[in-house]
C-alpha cells in the first residue's frame, strides 16, 4: 500500500438492524472472523510511537488467510487514519515464532465477528464492517477507504457522506480502539 493512507471512521450503532439493511443494499456482505495478535517490544516501543504490529487470521466459508500488517503512527489524528503495510502469509504461527525471536511480546489477542461490505460510491472503493467483539459490549461500524497523503481530509469527508447516508451521525463516532476496549473489559474481569 505504498504512499496510501488507510482512511477510516468507527461508531458505535445503535440501529443495527436499519445499518446493515442499508449496507446490505449497497453490497452483499460476507460473514468473516477475525483473530488479531498484536504486539510490541518488552519496553512497548511501538505502543509509544503510537504504532501496531499485528498478527490477524480471517476465517470465512471459503477458509482462512493470514495478514503481517505494521501501521506507523496516524497521520490525522481525530480519525486516527495511518499507512498500513500488510502481507499475506501461510502460517500465523511462523510468524508468531519469528516475531517472539525478534524479542516482541504479545500484548493481547482477541476474536472479531465481522460482516463484511465492499462497494463504491462517492467515487471511491468502500470497505464497510459490522464488528462485535465478544468481550466488549455494543455493535460497531468501520468504514473505510484508501487515499494518497494528501487526500486524507478528502478521503474523511466521503467516509462521513457515506455514514450520513446510513444513518451514522459525527455524535456516533468513537475513536475507542478495541485492543483498549478489550484490555479493559478483562481488567475489570479480574477484579
Amino acid at each position: 500500500m505504498s504512499g496510501l493512507i488507510e482512511v477510516e471512521l468507527k461508531a458505535k450503532v445503535s440501529d443495527v438492524d436499519h445499518v446493515r439493511a442499508e449496507l446490505e443494499r449497497l453490497a452483499s456482505g460476507i460473514d468473516e472472523t477475525y483473530h488479531d495478535t498484536y504486539y510490541d517490544l518488552p519496553d512497548e516501543t511501538l505502543t509509544a510511537r503510537d504504532q501496531e504490529l499485528r498478527v490477524r487470521t480471517v476465517t470465512n466459508d471459503s477458509g482462512s488467510r493470514s495478514l503481517l500488517t505494521f501501521k506507523t503512527a496516524p497521520v490525522e489524528t481525530a480519525s486516527g487514519s495511518r499507512p498500513e503495510h500488510e502481507t499475506e502469509m501461510t502460517d500465523p504461527a511462523v510468524a508468531d515464532t519469528v516475531l517472539k525471536a525478534l524479542g516482541a511480546v504479545e500484548l493481547i489477542s482477541f476474536r472479531k465477528l465481522c460482516r463484511n461490505h465492499r462497494f463504491e460510491a462517492e467515487g471511491r472503493e468502500f470497505l464497510a464492517t459490522l464488528v462485535e467483539v465478544p468481550e466488549i459490549e455494543g455493535t460497531y461500524l468501520e468504514v473505510e477507504t484508501l487515499a494518497p497523503t494528501d487526500d486524507v481530509e478528502a478521503g474523511l469527508g466521503t467516509i462521513r457522506t457515506v455514514l450520513a447516508k446510513l444513518g451514522i451521525s459525527d455524535g456516533d463516532l468513537t475513536t475507542e480502539t478495541y485492543t483498549g476496549a478489550v484490555a479493559a473489559a478483562r481488567q475489570r474481569g479480574v477484579g
